[in-house]
């Protein structure tokens, strides 16, 4: 597949670049459109098929733009500067704070403090620890990336299971991959909750900004995104203890695990209150945002020549300003910093600078004017269509790549983008999808046709809800 995808990447932009078609007659646009198309056809075939590592294809805007001439300039410079400037936008380095606070997390085990203190607050009957499981992860994973709360939380799983195990004197298959899919399936939606959740969210922030002119504030992505969260977490429990239940299990001793796990933590380390109440600080500073930034503006504004404040700008500032902290401090170290996955930045950027081409090369014209059936069915159909889409997508390619390329090619509704963005975290089904589905396969708890058997009711679930939520919801949040 990836050797297909190596060939099929730049043969499928020449024939978009070489062939005569529509693209290379919209007026007053010349050879443009087909040269961002050709782009971005290269760009989403590498993506789906991982050809090469996915920043390395993020890199091609760099190249392939100013050599094409997608943005119309004569001026080297001018074209190179427009390519790389969706590099640095500010929803980067708002990822990259977050993601700094996240390490900081994982380094002082603090994340794994609140995780057990939810599922001991919760309960340890078998059905209750199932539950405690999911909303610990989805809690966790509203701040660190999917992928971390999933390495997280599995031997926390793999102990539980093992502890109950012993109480009951069998192995408990049925039980065991319940719990090891509720791992990546709560990380999975967790993510969908805040901007810092998932790339994803920062994916949709700068295509918002970028294609249609809105900054989306942390708090009112927040409102258009958390209660899906809640809304589908308990479906998930409701999935998944269909399955567990069937090993017929007795009180258990989950209790002991996590008192174990709690004790092995020890009492709160002042490393853990510094992380704790700088992260706490950074949080209330995002979600009051809209009320802060208008006091902030005209103090930025003489102090830099007139700089508009744009909220991508205050949050980001709020979240380099709160991991600069942490480092002055001494929380956060260098061997914390150096696991942040830094290629997911240059992804971003990728997905930016490929919104920007396709809208300066005018194939956002072009494609506007072929979605036009689209945008003329009805708002179910449209929210029905945009959901089922993204979530089939998202099983076979990762979610970033999913909404690295959907969100730049379907039509400029700022709801529908969303609901696409929540589509994109949503793939239960097969591993290919997700980081957190192909790591619960080292459980030995789940196999592909458990994660099948559960995960395809889940995706078309997902899609439903997704529907509707959208309709009813997220058009009244972000309409």
């Amino acid at each position: 597949m990836r050797l297909v995808g190596l060939l099929a990447g730049p043969l499928a932009a020449g024939a978009l670049l070489l062939i005569p078609s529509g693209l290379h007659a919209v007026p007053g646009m010349g050879h443009r459109p087909a040269a961002a198309a050709a782009v971005a056809a290269w760009m989403a075939l590498w993506w789906f098929t991982e050809a090469v590592p996915m920043a390395w294809t993020a890199l091609l805007p760099l190249v392939l733009f100013p050599a094409l001439g997608v943005f119309g300039t004569s001026s080297l410079p001018s074209s190179l500067g427009r390519a790389a400037l969706p590099y640095v936008d500010p929803y980067i380095f708002l990822f990259l704070g977050g993601m700094a606070l996240g390490a900081a997390l994982e380094q002082w085990n603090l994340h794994r403090r609140i995780a057990l203190l939810i599922m001991r607050a919760i309960g340890t009957a078998p059905q209750r620890l199932l539950l405690g499981m999911l909303v610990a992860t989805a809690s966790v994973s509203l701040w660190i990336s999917n992928t971390a709360t999933a390495v997280m939380m599995v031997p926390i799983g793999m102990a539980l299971i093992a502890q109950l195990e012993a109480g009951e004197g069998r192995r408990l298959e049925h039980f065991g991959a319940a719990l090891m899919l509720g791992v990546a399936y709560a990380s999975n939606v967790g993510g969908i909750g805040t901007k810092i959740g998932s790339p994803t969210n920062s994916v949709f922030a700068g295509v918002a900004s970028r294609r249609l002119g809105t900054d989306v504030g942390f708090l009112e992505y927040m409102a258009a995104a958390l209660p899906f969260v809640l809304l589908f977490v308990p479906l998930i429990w409701w999935m998944l203890w269909r399955m567990g239940r069937r090993d017929a299990l007795g009180p258990g001793k989950g209790v002991d695990v996590i008192q174990r796990e709690l004790s092995a933590l020890g009492p709160l380390s002042s490393g853990e209150k510094v992380v704790g109440s700088v992260f706490l600080v950074a949080a209330v500073l995002w979600m009051g945002g809209d009320f802060l930034r208008p006091v902030l503006a005209p103090w930025v504004a003489s102090a830099f020549g007139g700089f508009k404040l744009l909220g991508k700008h205050y949050e980001a500032g709020v979240a380099l300003l709160s991991a600069g902290t942490l480092v002055l401090l001494g929380r956060l170290s260098r061997q914390a910093l150096a696991r942040v996955p830094w290629d997911t930045l240059l992804l971003l950027g990728g997905g930016f600078a490929l919104a920007a081409g396709i809208e300066g090369g005018g194939l956002s014209t072009y494609m506007a004017a072929r979605l036009e059936g689209l945008e003329s069915l009805g708002p179910t159909a449209q929210y029905g269509a945009v959901a089922l889409s993204t979530v089939l997508l998202s099983a076979v390619a990762s979610n970033t790549a999913t909404v690295n390329v959907l969100l730049n090619v379907l039509p400029g509704s700022l709801p529908l983008l969303a609901v696409s963005t929540f589509a994109a975290s949503c793939d239960f089904a097969l591993p290919a999808g997700t980081p957190p589905n192909a790591i619960v396969f080292g459980s030995g708890y789940v196999r592909l046709p458990t994660m099948m058997k559960v995960g395809l009711p889940l995706d078309l679930l997902a899609a439903a809800l997704l529907t509707v939520y959208g309709l009813v919801w997220v058009r009244f949040v972000l309409g």
